[in-house]
């Protein structure tokens, strides 16, 4: 039971990076835009409200489908932390970044 709650669990989390939130924030804005624009022209050519509302939850809906979930185009670039492991000294720690020691004073 427990691993099909972790399963469930990491499906719900999704990760996303922040580029990928940035991508999500440019996809939404867009998106709505273009669906407001476009309800508007609908319900003012046809003059009838409720074509207007239609196209406009058509809208929210798509743009709700493709930026909720975490699909993986929003965690191409994800951050990489580095360790908390160093060779720590009494004036501080050394860090390797890329291949490189780096003194760090605490």
């Amino acid at each position: 039971m427990e691993a099909i709650q972790d399963q469930f669990q990491a499906i719900v989390d999704g990760f996303i990076d922040f580029k990928g939130q940035k991508l999500a924030e440019q996809i939404t804005t867009y998106t709505l835009s273009v669906s407001a624009i476009l309800a508007f022209l609908i319900g003012f050519a046809t003059q009838n409200i409720v074509y207007t509302l239609y196209v406009g939850l058509a809208g929210t809906g798509l743009t709700f489908l493709a930026v909720v979930p975490p699909w993986p185009v929003y965690n191409q670039a994800p951050v990489k932390f580095l360790s908390a492991s160093g060779n720590k000294s009494a004036g501080g720690g050394v860090i390797i970044v890329d291949g490189q020691e780096v003194k760090v004073k605490t």
